[in-house]
Order: structure tokens, then sequence, then C-alpha cells
């Protein structure tokens, strides 16, 4: 999964300035950043994102100055860097291709950014095709051509302000998946208990729901009362969701399933739910459930790459 939100703001940013955007189309051995990954490059020299780790960064921010001034669009490789240390090239051992275009309708036209932005909020993807023998992105998916796919990113809504909670909110945040806790009981849900997090006391159903959950968002129930727990389950099964886990013993997640089916969920929708959830890693305490939840979450989310 590639991290271009910062990119995509930025270059919503600058809206109007002459712009470059360097794209990385191709990979091979230990590169340091995937296919698909982006750095914009502003007329005044201004940068955001990263294309190598800094490896080849130099040499892009001239071809992206050179686009700007006129040059067509184009791609430049690089690989293993040898013997002068100075040298363009990547001293980790990989080799990526990297296309440089303008920002602008013979390259990357500008509108292509607010459409990643807006599907982003909507928490649906946007894959775009760009053909690199022209140097042009469009919005689709055309065979053949170098396709990025855009996600939304990656969200944990939490249902239940209990100490699990607290937990899994913190692991949530240290691998940049954002966290939302839910909870109607506002004796729980409380900025003492959850700093820096943010906080819904909406009834989980209504929250979930404006929150338009698909594939990047996991819904994670933890409060043990059916009347917030199913409402939470039934959003989610509703919706894309990436990830839908509950807490609780088998015994009682039999009883969830039963309580579900009769709400009209099939077989398929009910397999969706991880129960009880999380990876089963022996977990004793509030932390290493929450641990045991992080890694299921993180399983189910790679399982859709």
């Amino acid at each position: 999964m590639n991290d271009n939100g910062a990119v995509i703001r930025k270059a919503i940013e600058w809206r109007g300035a002459p712009m470059a955007l360097a794209t990385v189309v191709s990979t091979w051995g230990s590169a340091p950043r995937p296919r698909g990954s982006h750095m914009i490059v502003h007329q005044d020299g201004r940068l955001e994102g990263s294309i190598s780790g800094g490896c080849v960064e130099t040499d892009v921010l001239q071809r992206a100055a050179e686009v700007i001034a006129g040059r067509p669009g184009h791609v430049a490789h690089y690989g293993v860097a040898d013997g002068d240390a100075w040298e363009v090239g990547l001293p980790c051992g990989g080799e990526i291709s990297v296309l440089v275009q303008p920002v602008g309708e013979g390259g990357f036209a500008p509108d292509l950014f607010d459409r990643i932005a807006t599907e982003s909020a909507r928490g649906r993807a946007l894959t775009l095709s760009t053909d690199l023998d022209e140097g042009i992105t469009r919005e689709g998916v055309v065979e053949g051509q170098f396709l990025n796919r855009y996600d939304p990113p990656r969200r944990l809504l939490i249902v239940g302000a209990v100490q699990i909670a607290q937990s899994l909110a913190a692991l949530a945040q240290a691998i940049d998946v954002t966290p939302v806790v839910i909870d109607p009981r506002g004796r729980f849900l409380t900025a003492e208990r959850f700093p820096g997090i943010e906080l819904d006391d909406r009834w989980p159903d209504a929250a979930i729901a404006a929150r338009h959950p698909g594939e990047s968002t996991a819904v994670v129930t933890l409060s043990h009362d059916i009347k917030i727990d199913d409402p939470a389950l039934i959003a989610a099964l509703a919706a894309p969701t990436g990830y839908v886990a509950a807490l609780g013993s088998r015994r009682s997640h039999a009883a969830r399933l039963e309580r579900l089916a009769a709400q009209g969920f099939g077989a398929d929708d009910l397999a969706r739910i991880d129960g009880p959830a999380g990876l089963d890693i022996g977990a004793i305490g509030a932390a290493e459930i929450a641990l045991s939840i992080t890694a299921g979450m993180v399983a189910g989310f790679n399982a859709k790459r």
C-alpha cells in the first residue's frame, strides 16, 4: 500500500502553480519505495513525498525542473551505484524506473488529485492508468498501461470505549492506522481516557454508516453490549468493510451469529466476521488482546492487497 496522501494534499494546496510529478513505475530487488510512490515538485523547488528514500531524488529533481520548463514526460531508469559513491544510483542493490511528468493536461491532470481526494473521503479506491510512452495519466483501468490504485487511508473504528480500546487505539496509531473510538456512553468516552483520539458518541450504526467504510476500514466491536455491538456489526456488514471483528467467547460469538442471521445476513456475510477477534496468540490482559486484534486486522487488510 502506498502512502501518497501527503503528496495529494500538497498538490491540491499548490493548485495553479507549475509542478511535476515523479512516480515509481517499476521496481526490482531491494528497491526502497514501492511501485506507485509519488513525489510532487513545485516550480520553486519545494517538494513532498519520496521515490527512493533519498538515493536518486537529486537527479529526479533536475528532471522535474526540466519537465516544468517544457520537456515532455519521460521515464528514467536507476540501478546499482558502483564506483563513485556520489553517482546516481541505488546503493541498496535494487533497480527502479521513475516517470517524471508535468502536472497538466499533457501529463497528470490537476483534477485527478481532486478525484483521488474525493473518493478517499468516501472510503473508496480510485485507479488511474498511465501511458508510459505518452506520459499521460487518465482515470480508469486501461489494460497494458501502468496502473496505480489509490486506496483511502486505513482506519479503525473501535466500538466500545473499554480498556482494550485504549491499547488498541495506541497500537493502530503506531502502524499508521487512524483510530476512531465510538461509544454512546459518555462516561466511558472521554478525552482523558483517549488522548489525541477522535471520539464519536453517536450510536454505532449511525457513526459507522457516516464514514462510508470500505476496504481500508476496519470495524472492531468490544463493548460486550448487544445493544451497541450488534448495530455496529450490521452497519459494517452492510458495507464493503475491509475487516470486521467482534470480541467475545466462542459461545457468545455463536449466539451473535444467530442474531445476525435472524436479521437476514447469509453465511458469506457472517463469515466476514473475525470472531472471537484477533489472532490466537494466547493473549492475556488488555494489551495482549489488543495486540492480537491488531495482528488480525493487519492480516485481514493485507489479504485483500
